[in-house]
């Protein structure tokens, strides 16, 4: 039994009458107190155990979001299996693909408005050693990466892993008994440093029944939301809400999944009068840099490293990249610290071989500022080389992303016979209806950047390929 599941037992002893989760509905909102949660919990796991899913198997789970999928998530973690979520978009062929991918012993979806537990055929071996090593693990979570830049890897964590990164990620965002948050994110891509730690430190988990601004916000004014935890994406939906329903209660505002572009921090700030926090979660590591201090003054920033968390950058010899830097001069974000993934699934490597001994590297370049702020320039694979010249494409979108015509654009690197790569954008527009010139854009781009990063060519598209988690692909 997992130590988190523990500190939920000991809430519904000690609170049994309070809220867990409060899940809006078109008949008014269910409550679901810790004691209640616990008994769906158990009465889960025993279904499950009696279906045939035991300790160290990978059970997925397909469902829609809210309160059930909570209550089924907890119950494959208290059987002892380990826990695989899966996007609810999945149907068909891609899910076949999904649970061969994943290795599933088991998966549980739901049919006629219960959940049933369908166990799988001949598994092979995940690990070359019989599912010795995996077990060996304690295996809890199985969660697969977003593939932006490369194959999606399948990251594993144990109990003991999740419980570390709980712990250290509190030291900074503090949730305790008195805490009502509000979510939007797909459960099915952020569970650990999040559903699981706000029910782990006592909180209350306020679900929407849908993402439309107004009732988000009535939910949150009703129910006294303390935290909003969301993406850039949700936040730019909530700052253009004409109601008036404002966020008298909040105390904290993340921004995680992608980068928070400073427009969306300011038109969020107009609105509600709160700063958002910039949040880094990587789903290796864990939540090791948060915004918190200075959000206000540097929206775009990714903060300052958690106490548990060593942040450093790797030069291109191997060297630590001392003192102030910038978009130009960057190093690959490195991290060491508590709660670290166990393994990759396929191919089978066990994490001691990938962290030994600069840490976890990222693949993402970053610099810190004067003030031990750290900035994000870019992933190293997004880095375009002209005529000698380094830049990221990240620097590039967000530049264009600021004209009023574009709403969301993707920068590439195209090979060039004399100047190596050159930048190409590609641009959904606002309103296609009202095309812009393609040299408006581009003047644009020259007014705000050095010229050999203004794009070489430019392309309107109607939209841009993403990953399975929404990322934009690369």
């Amino acid at each position: 039994m997992s130590a988190v599941l523990d500190e939920i037992r000991a809430h519904a002893r000690e609170r049994p009458e309070a809220d867990a989760l409060v899940a809006d509905g078109p008949q008014g909102a269910e409550r679901i107190s810790y004691a209640a949660l616990v008994r769906r919990m158990d009465a889960g796991a025993a279904r499950l155990a009696a279906g045939g899913v035991a300790t160290g198997e990978r059970c997925g789970l397909l469902a829609r979001q809210g309160s059930r999928f909570v209550e089924e998530a907890l119950s494959i973690l208290a059987t002892g299996a380990c826990f695989v979520p899966i996007p609810s978009d999945h149907a068909g062929a891609t899910l076949e693909r999904f649970a061969e991918q994943a290795a599933l012993h088991h998966l549980v979806r739901e049919a006629g408005g219960t959940m049933v537990c369908q166990t799988r055929g001949c598994v092979p071996p995940v690990d070359g050693a019989g599912e010795a090593e995996f077990r060996a693990l304690g295996p809890a979570y199985l969660r697969f990466t977003s593939g932006t830049t490369s194959e999606r890897k399948g990251v594993i964590l144990s109990h003991r892993r999740i419980a570390e990164r709980l712990e250290a990620a509190n030291q900074a965002l503090r949730i305790g008994l008195g805490d009502r948050i509000l979510w939007l994110l797909p459960m099915a891509h952020h569970f650990v440093v999040s559903i699981l730690l706000y029910l782990r430190y006592g909180a209350t988990i306020l679900l929407p029944s849908a993402s439309l601004t107004r009732p988000v916000l009535e939910l949150a004014a009703r129910e006294r939301a303390t935290v909003l935890y969301a993406s850039p994406f949700h936040h730019h939906l909530l700052s253009k809400d004409a109601s008036g329903i404002g966020l008298a209660d909040v105390r904290m505002a993340i921004s995680t999944a992608e980068g928070l572009r400073a427009e969306v921090a300011e038109r969020f700030r107009e609105r509600f009068g709160i700063p958002l926090a910039q949040a880094l979660g990587i789903i290796e590591v864990g939540l090791p840099v948060i915004n918190l201090d200075e959000a206000e003054k540097k929206p775009t920033a990714l903060g300052r490293p958690l106490p548990a968390y060593d942040v450093w950058l790797r030069a291109e010899d191997g060297s630590r990249v001392e003192g102030p830097g910038g978009p130009d001069r960057t190093g690959e974000l490195c991290i060491r610290g508590p709660g670290f993934f166990d393994a990759y699934l396929a191919p089978w490597t066990p994490a001691k071989a990938l962290v030994e001994p600069d840490g976890f590297r990222t693949g993402d370049q970053a610099w810190f500022d004067a003030d031990g702020t750290l900035f994000l320039a870019g992933r190293r694979k997004n880095r375009i080389s002209m005529a000698g010249m380094k830049f990221f494409a990240e620097e590039v979108e967000d530049v264009l992303a600021e004209h009023p015509a574009v709403r969301e654009c993707r920068v590439l690197a195209r090979q060039h016979p004399q100047l190596g790569e050159i930048p190409v954008a590609e641009v959904v527009l606002a309103d296609p209806a009202h095309e812009p010139k393609r040299n408006e854009l581009l003047a644009h781009c020259r007014a705000r950047l050095p010229v050999y990063k203004v794009p070489r060519e430019l392309h309107f598209v109607s939209a841009l390929e993403r990953t399975v988690t929404g990322k934009v692909k690369r």
